[in-house]
Formats: structure tokens, C-alpha cells, sequence
């Protein structure tokens, strides 16, 4: 048996080496996953004929790179980047936005997988907590969705759409929620993706967006069609107790939304990624933070 150890607080741990889990890393470099079963069956090998049954966390990283560049050069740049940005000593913070229905939890909890990251929050989570501190007295808007928020708007809009107006509204409650988590995080150095509907670029305080490891996204399903679907497929399911006909209701409220969701993200500079394919979208959003991210010097 091989052992890996690793130094925590100055304690040296020992776990045994899988294949398993260096091929979920792999993952990180997109070589697939049969290939990366492969290399990772490889790597033992060349381990176990080298009469290693001992090797550092680290020493076992440079074995892996060396590997992946005799193999694919910009396999080994992603996973490279990857490895800094894990041994960064910042937390990474991921936002994903989105109108309803474009998949926001979908993509957060694959990406999540996909970085090997624990922490994964809704917005949704968060309103629900808001709405158990504030009274539908107080706020009514809260108490609402976020597409039909405007119904609770107490006088009308004089200076944009009320639909909108209603949402703003409703985002600006939840934001602060989303603001706490994020300082928390960045106190506690634990990465986090945070998705929802309430992600808005501009809406998060600019010493968080500037000072931090964050970087943020933003879902679309461009076809109006295909974001019906979306809601269908979603109902569907039999523990999901959510109206389809709610959502078809408002249906022209939530593209709404979606189109001030992109205008926030133009002017903000934030990416839009148009969200038909999964594994697309996944690797957009991998290789965003990996650029982003993982060249940086995470000595200072």
C-alpha cells in the first residue's frame, strides 16, 4: 500500500493513496473521465515500480504535473493552476446567478464536484431565513418571489419598470444575507459558491468584489422555449411541490428579469454564459477561475 502524508498544524497525517480520488482531481484539467482513471492507474504504477510506499502531499502534486505534461501540456497548465489555486492561502468565492429557471443550482452543485468544495449556499436558503427575522409587515416584498415581489411594491414606480423595481427590491433584502456570508467566508478563509436568482453584479459592495477572491457568473437560457422546458422538467418531478402554472403565469416577469440580469453583468463587466449544455457550461466557469485565479502568487 502507498501512504500519502500531509502536514497539518504541524502534525504529519497519513491517508492511503487512491485512484479514486486522483482521478476526481484530474477532472480538473478536463481530460474526461476514463482518461483520468487511466492516468491515475498509471501514476500507482510508476509508483509502485519505484518501490514507493511513502510520499509527501506535495512530492506526489510534482509526479502528477510531470506526468501530465509528457502527456498534454495544457492539461498539465489547468491542472497547474488548479493546484495554486488550492494551496492558495485565499478562500475562493463563486457566484452564480441567474433568473428563475436557468439552472443556477444545478450548475453550482456540479461545479462545486467538479473543484472539490464543500460549501454550497442558496440564496433561496437565505430568504427563507429573512423571512422567519422579518415580518411580511415589515417587508413585504421578502415574502414574495422574486419575479412577483412587485406585487407587494407599496407605491408605484415612477422611475423604471415595476417588475424590476420589485425584484431590486427583493434582492436588496436578500443581499444582505449574501454580503454576511461572504465576509464570513473571507474571515474564516472557506471557499464558497453562493447561487441564485438574488446574485446581481453591482449589488455586492465593491471592498468585497475588489479585496477578495470572488468572481461571478451569470446564467441565461437564451431561448424562450427552452426556458419553458426548463420549468416543465423541474415540476415534474415528484418531490419538487412547486406550480408549473405559477411559473407560466409569470413566465414574461421571470425573461424580464433575465434581461436586467444581463444588463447588470454587461456594465459590470461579469461573465454571461448562455446555459444549454451542462458540461459547457461547467468547463466555461472552471476555466474562468482557473485563468482568474490559479497564476496568481499566493505567497503574499
Amino acid at each position: 500500500m502507498i501512504w500519502i502524508t500531509s502536514e497539518v498544524d504541524g502534525e504529519i497525517y497519513k491517508e492511503p493513496f487512491s485512484k479514486g480520488i486522483l482521478a476526481r482531481s484530474l477532472n480538473i484539467a478536463d481530460l474526461g473521465s476514463q482518461r483520468a482513471h487511466e492516468i491515475a492507474s498509471d501514476i500507482e504504477m510508476d509508483l509502485i515500480k519505484d518501490n514507493i510506499t511513502e510520499i509527501a502531499s506535495y512530492d506526489l502534486a510534482d509526479v502528477i504535473l510531470k506526468h501530465l505534461e509528457s502527456i498534454d501540456s495544457l492539461s498539465a497548465k489547468k491542472y497547474k493552476n488548479w493546484r495554486s489555486l488550492r494551496n492558495s492561502k485565499k478562500p475562493l468565492i463563486i457566484l452564480i446567478g441567474g433568473a428563475s429557471g436557468v439552472g443556477t443550482s444545478s450548475m453550482a452543485f456540479e461545479l462545486a464536484n467538479r473543484l472539490r468544495l464543500k460549501n454550497l449556499i442558496s440564496t433561496d436558503m437565505i430568504r427563507e431565513v429573512m423571512r422567519k427575522i422579518v415580518s411580511k409587515e415589515l417587508s413585504p416584498v421578502i415574502h414574495k418571489s422574486s419575479f412577483d415581489a412587485y406585487e407587494s411594491i407599496r407605491t408605484p414606480s415612477i422611475r423604471i419598470d415595476n417588475v424590476i423595481e420589485g425584484f431590486i427590491s427583493h434582492v436588496d433584502v436578500v443581499n444582505v444575507g449574501i454580503e454576511a456570508i461572504i465576509e464570513r467566508s473571507v474571515k474564516e478563509g472557506i471557499s464558497t459558491i453562493i447561487e441564485g436568482v438574488h446574485v446581481v453584479p453591482g449589488f455586492i459592495r465593491d471592498d468585497l468584489m475588489e479585496n477578495n477572491n470572488i468572481i461571478i457568473f451569470t446564467l441565461t437560457v437564451d431561448d424562450e422555449e427552452s426556458h419553458k422546458q426548463r420549468f416543465y422538467s423541474r415540476c415534474r418531478q415528484p418531490w419538487v411541490k412547486r406550480s408549473l402554472e405559477r411559473y407560466m403565469d409569470n413566465f414574461d416577469t421571470i425573461r424580464k428579469t433575465q434581461k436586467f440580469l444581463m444588463e447588470q453583468a454587461k456594465i459590470h463587466d461579469s461573465r454571461i454564459i448562455n446555459n444549454v449544455e451542462i458540461n459547457q457550461t461547467i468547463d466555461i466557469m472552471v476555466n474562468d477561475i482557473l485563468e482568474k485565479f490559479g497564476g496568481e502568487d499566493n505567497d503574499e
